[in-house]
């Protein structure tokens, strides 16, 4: 009879062999011979695993055939633990020898689904042995897609599988190279991110990874404050970052992509992040294609959508029903960069942890808040004369999730759902913009001036407009907006005046204008990030006359490090699965809401943009629009 093993068969039969004896039996007395199996060995010798098999004298011919199988059989279990050892490396040695026509290259399309994906596995569920391609055919799953290999060299040997996965999508575009690729080297650097990470860059371009590792290499910096082994954790993490180019089919480039993780994760569980960073254009046919073949199996898989998120509600509903088709709410973060920084993550923390400001928080005692977001000539504009515009751009997400963040209702816990579910009770309760509480403004700039501008354009570089929330906490409180390009001077920062004492005895000593008196808390991001309250105080002397100072919390001089940028903390929360700072489904909708009114009015022309003088101080129309909701808005 023959016993099989996976790598080899071993004959084995009762009848005498034709080879001689050895001088001493070995099995000349009775005795008992163990035969086991041990459990990591072969799974297919059932028959005898785990089986102690006894030979006594006259069976002495058997025990010496079994006595020298085991050793035979033991000898073999060693070799294989050792080939198992650098199996992977053979592995990936064995795809470079396959690349001998660069048509064997070229990929079939795989499907790859994530745990969340409970769409799309219902819709493509198929038996464990088969995979269906495209075409109509059927392959074997143990048929894996060739991933041509890169003039790069790496090993398996001696490396655990990466436990996270991180695809940047777009990888050679400015916004990768400059932010994304930067903020994953500080992460790591930092020791947010697992030490066997796998980065990915996907793009058209015909690129190797040492390529892609030089073009993000001249853009990684490590932090001032501690700069150990700076060096050294750059090189790391340029060995771990990988490069394919996906072509001008998504399909069978999000397969190829799929292979290229799996042979870089080996058998280890690992959880996958796609960055999209690409046009909006392209984000259905990306997505599309990256959750019917890019999808892990071992873990969780998060995609990462860049704003904004459609060009008007009809649009970014088709784009969200897209997305819902493909993944679960769950597994899609909408990012904008503004909301990672870290005033807008200071935000719960001020209102929730200090008393001092709970009982204050309210119609009661607020008198208005202003949003204000102001850049100077530094930024270039052309983002703003691709049709989207400061409203679409900047209103649409970052200046409605800091009001729905100030002006929501204690969350029942910290959980981002719980805080997501708030957030959008707030912005279902801000009434539609009227066209007649709307500035918009478009700057001039002279011919000397060096910067984009597309005349013809009625795209809007300034927005004001001043809110009003329906619901008791907040009624009759207007919120005023101030977000603009080109304006004197870069400014980010939120105003909370206070309403006036009541009965004030001190209201002549205050000096000519009475609203300088008012109460303030000034929560401000750029150009330096501080909190400060407006009091009234004394000024020393004899006489009895008032100031109002600036109590000042300036960050840089309290505390001693560098601030994060905005993409690292966003990134963080995704690894982390804290979605709070994402804008969910409703909320999109409920944003589109409230600006339909005016967009609609723009798209008819009934709107235009007013003209103001570049590196000025926006549009006239802006203080006429405060005086009537009885705004005192601060100096710039």
């Amino acid at each position: 009879m023959f016993t099989s093993l996976p790598s080899f068969s071993a004959p084995f039969s009762l009848s005498e062999p034709s080879v001689s004896r050895p001088t001493t039996p070995l099995c000349s007395t009775p005795r008992k011979v163990s035969l086991r199996i041990f459990p990591d060995a072969v799974d297919n010798f059932h028959s005898l695993k785990g089986r102690r098999l006894v030979c006594y004298g006259g069976g002495a011919k058997l025990c010496r055939r079994f006595y020298g199988l085991k050793l035979w059989i033991l000898e073999n279990i060693n070799l294989q633990q050792r080939n198992r050892k650098h199996g992977r490396a053979i592995e990936f040695k064995s795809i470079r020898s396959e690349e001998k026509d660069p048509l064997t290259n070229h990929l079939e399309t795989t499907s790859s689904f994530g745990e969340g994906d409970i769409r799309l596995q219902n819709e493509h569920k198929a038996s464990s042995s088969t995979h269906h391609q495209p075409d109509g055919s059927i392959t074997s799953m143990e048929s894996k897609p060739v991933v041509q290999a890169h003039s790069s060299s790496f090993s398996f040997e001696g490396r655990e599988g990466p436990s996270l996965c991180i695809a940047v999508i777009g990888a050679t575009g400015e916004l990768a190279r400059t932010k994304i690729f930067p903020a994953l080297f500080a992460l790591y650097y930092s020791g947010f991110l697992p030490e066997n990470i796998g980065i990915f860059g996907y793009s058209r371009k015909n690129l190797t990874d040492e390529e892609l590792r030089n073009i993000i290499a001249s853009t990684l910096t490590c932090r001032i404050d501690h700069q150990q082994n700076c060096g050294d954790k750059m090189d790391i993490f340029l060995s771990r970052t990988y490069y394919l180019n996906g072509g001008y089919d998504n399909v069978q480039g999000m397969s190829k992509l799929n292979t290229l993780m799996e042979q870089i994760e080996g058998e280890s569980e690992a959880n996958r992040i796609f960055y999209l960073a690409v046009p909006q254009e392209a984000l259905l046919d990306v997505t599309s294609s990256l959750a019917r073949n890019a999808q892990t199996q071992k873990g969780w898989n998060r995609i990462i959508i860049e704003k904004p998120f459609g060009f008007d509600a009809p649009s970014s509903h088709q784009l969200t029903q897209s997305l819902l088709s493909k993944f679960e709410e769950k597994q899609i973060y909408r990012i904008d960069h503004l909301l990672g920084r870290n005033l807008i993550e200071n935000l719960t923390v001020l209102r929730f942890a200090n008393l001092v400001f709970q009982p204050l928080w309210s119609r009661t005692y607020i008198r208005n808040v202003q949003v204000i977001l102001s850049e100077d000539l530094g930024v270039q504009a052309r983002r703003y004369f691709e049709g989207y515009g400061v409203i679409r751009d900047i209103v649409h997400s970052h200046i409605l999730q800091t009001i729905a963040l100030l002006a929501m209702e204690p969350p029942i816990s910290l959980d981002g759902e719980d805080i997501r579910n708030e957030k959008v009770k707030v912005l279902r309760s801000i009434r539609k913009m009227e066209p007649s509480d709307v500035i918009l403004g478009q700057y001039k700039a002279s011919a000397g001036d060096k910067v984009d501008v597309c005349w013809n354009s009625l795209t809007p570089t300034f927005f004001a407009a001043a809110l009003y929330i329906d619901n008791a906490r907040w009624d009759g409180v207007p919120f005023v907006i101030k977000a603009g390009l080109g304006l004197i001077k870069h400014r980010v920062e939120i105003r909370i005046q206070f309403q006036h004492v009541p009965g004030n005895l001190y209201r002549d000593r205050i000096g000519h204008t009475f609203d300088l008196g008012t109460n303030e808390l000034i929560l401000r991001d750029a150009p330096d990030e501080a909190i400060l309250v407006r009091v009234n105080n004394k000024i020393p002397g004899l006489g009895l006359q008032l100031d109002s100072p600036e109590l000042n919390l300036l960050y840089k001089d309290k505390y001693k490090v560098e601030v994060p940028d905005s993409y690292e903390h966003l990134l963080l929360d995704v690894i982390d699965g804290d979605n709070h700072l994402f804008m969910r489904s409703d909320e999109l909708a409920a944003a589109w809401n409230i600006l339909s009114p005016v967009l609609n009015e723009m798209d008819k022309k009934n709107i235009v943009p007013e003209l103001y003088q570049l590196g000025g101080r926006g549009p006239v129309g802006v203080y006429y629009l405060w005086a009537k909701h009885g705004v005192p808005w601060a100096e710039d």
